[in-house]
C-alpha cells in the first residue's frame, strides 16, 4: 500500500497531525494511542512521527479501520483542538499581539533532541505553558544535526560520548515553505561569504517553534556544520551560531510576515538580535542606528541564567571584527569601535572582549534573573555597568522559573490532581488549586506515591539490566539488577549536570557512612543517580567515576544505581518515582534550578541547599534545607560540615519520618508541598508573570517609541546631556531637624539643563534598622545666572538628617533609568 493510498484511509490525516504536534508529549491519554500501535517502538523512542514512518502499513490500516481505535482517535483529536483563552479573556484589548522568544535550546520532548539541560528545560516548559494560556508567542531556535551527546559508561566507570545523527525526516518537524512551495531559506553573510539557512517549524499546540539549519547543499562544507551540535566546537563556531540565532532568527521572523511587539532573549546567546531588529527599524523609519536602537530596545526582554561572570559568552575583538566588522559599517552605519562599545564595560579598552550579556543589557528594555536570589546575584554581576548606583538599584528584576507540570506528572499524580481540580487546572490562573489539594484524604497521597514508586522500580530494573548488559557486566551482577530495588523502600533521587559547583560528590564525603545508611536493614534507603559531564570536563567525569566506584566497592548494586544517558525521558521517570529529590550546589551558583520543582506535582519532597528557587520555597512544613543561607566560596571545611549536616538530616529526620507508623508527618509534608509549591513553581505562574509584569508594559512602550520619533529625541537629549552634564554641580545644602521630622534645602547648578529632565532626590541607605529611603526634592525656584536652582524636601521617618545624601540623575522621554542612561551625581 502506498502512502497516498494510506492517507485515503479515514483518520490517517488526523493521526499524522497529532504525531506532528508536540502537545501529545505531555498527554497520558495520547500515550495510549501510540502504545496501541507499537508498544515496543513507542517505549524506546517516544517519537510518534517516527513510529508512523516505521510501522507496517498493514498494521496501520488494521488499526485505522478498527471502530474502537477510531473512537479513541476521534476523542483525542477533539482534545488536541481545545482553545487556550486565558490571555484573550483577561487582556482582550491590550497592545500585545506577538512575543518572539529566542533560545539556543528547547526541551520539548526526547523525540526532538535539541537541548542540553536547564536552559532548554526552561524554554520548552515556558513555550508549553504559553500554549496552555493562549499567550501569543512564537519561538526561534536552531536545528542541530547531532544535538547534545549521548552518554555511555564503560566497564571501568568512565563516561564516553556518542553523537548520533538527527535525521530531520524522522523528527516531528516540517519544512517552512513559501506560498509557491519553495523552501524558506534565510541568507546571512559570514566573513564575506553568503550562507543559507533552511527553516523548519515545530507545532506546540497552537504555537510554533521555528528552527534554522545550516546543512544546506548550497553552503560550503565549513558552513554546513554551523548547526552541528549544541554548544559544540570553540568560540568561532559559537559566534557563528549566535549570529544565526540573533540576526538570522530576526530575519526569519520578518520573512514569515510577523511583527513582534516583544522579543524575549532567553540568555545572552541571542543578543545579536537587538542589532538586527534596530537595523530593520532603521530602514523602515529612515533614522540612524543609535536612534533605532533607542526606539526598539523598549520591546526587548533579556533573561540571564548565569550566576558567575565566567559564564557569559565572550568574543575577542578580532573574532568580532571578522564576523561583524562589515555588518557594523555597511548595515548599521556605525564604526567597529562603536559596535565593540556595546559589548564592553570600558569602551576605550581595545583589549577588552565583547560580552554578549552586556550587549543584551544595552539593547533591552527590561532585564531579569530567574529567581529572587539570582536577581540579587545578577545585580552584583552587572553593577560595573552602572557605576555609582547602589547595587539594589542596578536594573535587574526577576521572574522565578517554574516547570510545565503536565509534562512531568505521573499517571497516578494526574489522576489525583484531576480528582481534586479537574482536567483544565493548568489552562488559567491557579488560585483554587491549593485548597483543592488540601481537601484530599491521606490515603490518596499514599496510594499515589506507592503506585508511582512501584512503577519506577519496574522501570529501574529494566533499565539497569539493559545498561549492565550493554556495558559487559558479569551475569551475576545483571541478575542482581533484575531484582534490584524495592517498591516499599524510601527512594532518593539525585540527577543533574556533573560540574564542580553542583557538588555531586557531597554525599560521598564519608562513603562508609553512606553505605551504612543505604544498607540499614531496619530502615533501608535506595539511591538513584544520573547526569552528564561536559565532554571536556575531566573533573566532572571523575565525579561520575567516583559514584560507579562507590557502588562497586560496597557491592550496592541492589540499593544504588547510576543511570547513564540522562535526558528528558529519564528525568520524567525519576521525578515521578522518587520520594526525595536531593540538590546540594555551592550557593549562590544555582541560578534557579528546576529539577526539584518537577517532583512537587508527584508528591516528592525536596532536600536542598538554600540556593536558587529553594530559598523562596523552603519552610520546615514542605521539606528540608541545607546550609545557612550564606556564601562560603569553595571552602573544603564548609563542604565537610554540610556533608555532615546532610547525613544527619537523613538519619535523624528524613528516614525516621518516612518509616514512622502511618506516615502522618510525611503525608502532611506531601500535602503542604503539593498544595502550596506546585502552583507557585509552575510555568503557568511564570508565564503569567512575564506577561503581566514585562510583556504587556514593554509592548506598550515599544509601540509608543516606534510610532513617533521618540528614538531620535532620546538620542538628541542624550547628546545634549553629554555636553551639559559635566557642568552640573551642587551648591549650598542645609539640613534642619524639627520636632516632627527634617527639612532640607539644596541648590543645584544645572548648567542649562531643563529641570523637567532631571530628578533631584535624597537617598538614605538601609542602616540601623531602617529601609532604603528615596525622597524626591521639589523645585522651588529655577533662577538664571549664578544663583542656581533651589530644591526642598521634608522627611518624617524619624531618621537623623545626616542619613540623607542628595543626588541627581536624568529623566527624559520616558526612558528607564539607570538602564538606558546610567549618569548619576552625588553630593559627596
Amino acid at each position: 500500500m502506498t502512502d497516498t493510498q494510506l492517507k485515503e484511509i479515514p483518520g490517517m490525516e488526523d493521526l499524522i497531525s497529532i504525531a506532528l504536534d508536540l502537545r501529545w508529549a505531555w498527554s497520558h491519554e495520547m500515550d495510549t494511542l501510540w502504545l496501541d500501535l507499537d508498544p515496543d517502538l513507542w517505549e524506546s523512542t517516544h517519537n510518534a512521527f517516527l513510529l508512523l514512518q516505521t510501522m507496517s502499513r498493514d498494521r496501520l490500516k488494521e488499526k485505522l479501520t478498527d471502530p474502537e481505535f477510531q473512537q479513541k482517535l476521534h476523542t483525542l483529536k477533539a482534545t488536541q483542538e481545545r482553545e487556550s483563552v486565558w490571555f484573550q479573556k483577561t487582556y482582550p484589548d491590550k497592545p500585545l499581539t506577538c512575543v518572539a522568544y529566542f533560545s539556543m535550546e528547547y526541551m520539548l520532548s526526547e523525540s526532538l533532541p535539541i537541548y542540553v539541560g536547564g536552559l532548554g528545560n526552561v524554554a520548552g516548559d515556558q513555550l508549553k505553558a504559553a500554549d496552555d494560556l493562549g499567550v501569543p508567542v512564537v519561538a526561534v531556535g536552531l536545528l542541530y544535526q547531532q544535538g547534545y551527546f549521548r552518554q555511555e559508561i564503560d566497564k571501568d566507570g568512565w563516561q564516553q560520548e556518542l553523537y548520533p545523527f538527527n535525521d530531520p525526516g524522522q523528527l516531528p518537524i516540517r519544512p517552512c515553505r513559501l506560498p509557491n512551495g519553495e523552501w524558506l531559506r534565510i541568507r546571512v553573510m559570514l566573513s564575506g561569504l553568503t550562507v543559507w539557512f533552511r527553516a523548519w517549524y515545530v507545532c506546540v499546540g497552537q504555537l510554533r517553534l521555528y528552527l534554522l539549519d545550516s546543512n544546506d547543499a548550497a553552503n560550503a562544507p565549513i558552513h554546513r556544520g554551523i548547526t552541528s551540535e549544541v554548544y559544540g566546537g570553540g568560540t568561532e563556531l559559537r559566534i557563528k551560531q549566535e549570529i544565526l540565532l540573533g540576526i538570522g532568527g530576526w530575519r526569519l521572523i520578518k520573512a514569515l510576515g510577523m511583527e513582534p511587539d516583544v522579543c524575549h532573549l532567553n540568555e545572552g546567546h541571542a543578543a545579536f538580535l537587538v542589532l538586527e531588529r534596530a537595523h530593520d527599524f532603521m530602514k523602515k523609519a529612515n533614522m540612524p542606528f543609535e536612534a533605532a536602537l533607542a526606539a526598539t530596545r523598549a520591546g526587548n526582554m533579556f533573561t540571564s541564567h548565569t550566576a558567575v561572570a565566567a559564564g557569559f559568552d565572550l568574543f575577542t575583538p578580532s573574532l568580532v571584527q571578522q564576523y561583524l566588522g562589515a555588518y557594523a559599517q555597511q548595515n548599521l552605519g556605525i564604526s567597529f569601535d562603536s559596535l565593540m562599545a556595546l559589548g564592553r564595560r570600558n569602551a576605550g579598552d581595545p583589549n577588552e572582549p565583547f560580552n554578549m550579556a552586556y550587549l543584551a543589557i544595552r539593547g533591552a528594555g527590561a532585564v531579569g534573573g530567574v529567581s529572587r536570589l539570582h536577581g540579587e546575584v545578577s545585580r552584583h554581576l552587572f553593577s560595573p555597568l552602572f557605576p555609582r548606583w547602589p547595587t539594589p538599584e542596578v536594573p535587574v528584576g526577576h521572574v522565578t522559573n517554574g516547570v510545565h507540570t503536565p509534562s512531568w506528572d505521573s499517571e497516578e499524580a494526574d489522576t489525583l490532581w484531576t480528582k481534586a481540580a479537574g482536567k483544565n487546572r493548568w489552562l488559567g490562573d491557579t488560585d483554587g488549586l491549593q485548597n483543592a489539594i488540601l481537601q484530599l484524604p491521606d490515603e490518596d497521597f499514599l496510594k499515589m506515591r506507592n503506585e508511582g514508586r512501584n512503577r519506577f522500580v519496574t522501570f529501574l530494573r529494566n533499565r539497569m539490566v539493559r545498561q549492565y548488559t550493554a556495558t559487559g557486566y558479569p551475569p551475576d551482577t545483571i541478575d542482581i539488577a533484575s531484582k534490584a530495588f524495592d517498591p516499599n523502600i524510601l527512594t532518593i533521587g539525585f540527577a543533574r549536570r556533573f560540574a564542580e559547583y553542583k557538588r555531586t560528590n557531597l554525599l560521598l564525603h564519608d562513603p562508609d557512612r553512606l553505605a551504612r545508611i543505604l544498607g540499614n536493614t531496619d530502615r533501608p534507603v535506595q539511591l538513584v543517580i544520573a547526569g552528564k559531564a561536559f565532554p571536556t570536563d575531566g573533573y566532572g567525569k571523575g565525579l561520575i567515576h567516583d559514584w560507579l566506584q562507590f557502588i562497586r566497592q560496597h557491592n550496592l548494586y541492589h540499593k544504588a544505581a547510576f543511570l547513564m544517558d540522562y535526558d528528558m525521558g529519564l528525568a520524567e521517570h525519576l521525578v515521578q518515582g522518587v520520594d526525595v529529590w536531593l540538590n546540594n550546589p555551592r550557593r549562590p551558583w544555582e541560578a534557579s534550578g528546576t529539577s526539584g520543582m518537577k517532583v512537587l506535582v508527584n508528591g516528592g519532597l525536596n532536600c536542598s541547599e538554600l540556593d536558587g528557587w529553594w530559598v523562596e520555597a523552603y519552610t520546615p512544613e514542605v521539606g528540608w534545607a541545607l546550609g545557612d543561607g550564606q556564601e562560603h566560596g569553595q571552602d573544603p571545611n564548609w563542604d565537610a560540615r554540610e556533608a555532615e549536616d546532610l547525613y544527619n538530616l537523613l538519619e535523624q529526620q528524613i528516614i525516621p519520618e518516612f518509616y514512622a507508623p502511618g506516615k502522618a508527618s510525611w503525608v502532611k509534608k506531601m500535602r503542604a508541598s503539593m498544595a502550596t509549591l506546585t502552583p507557585q513553581f509552575s510555568a503557568n505562574r511564570t508565564v503569567r508573570e512575564y506577561t503581566e509584569e514585562y510583556y504587556l508594559p514593554l509592548a506598550k512602550e515599544y509601540k509608543r517609541r516606534t510610532g513617533n520619533d521618540a528614538g531620535k529625541r532620546i538620542v538628541m537629549q542624550r547628546q545634549q546631556l553629554d555636553q551639559q552634564w559635566p557642568g552640573v554641580h551642587f551648591g549650598d545644602f542645609r539640613r534642619e531637624k524639627g520636632d516632627h521630622g527634617n527639612t532640607f534645602h539644596l541648590v543645584v547648578y544645572l548648567n542649562g539643563i531643563d529641570p523637567a529632565h532631571v530628578q533631584v532626590e535624597l537617598y538614605a541607605d538601609a542602616v540601623s534598622g531602617h529601609e532604603v529611603e528615596k525622597v524626591p526634592m521639589h523645585l522651588v525656584t529655577a533662577t538664571e545666572g549664578g544663583q542656581g536652582t533651589l530644591y526642598t524636601a521634608e522627611t518624617q521617618s524619624g531618621r537623623p538628617p545626616e542619613d540623607y545624601t542628595p543626588r541627581i540623575y536624568p529623566t527624559y522621554e520616558g526612558i528607564s533609568i539607570p538602564l538606558e542612561d546610567n549618569r548619576i551625581l552625588w553630593l559627596h
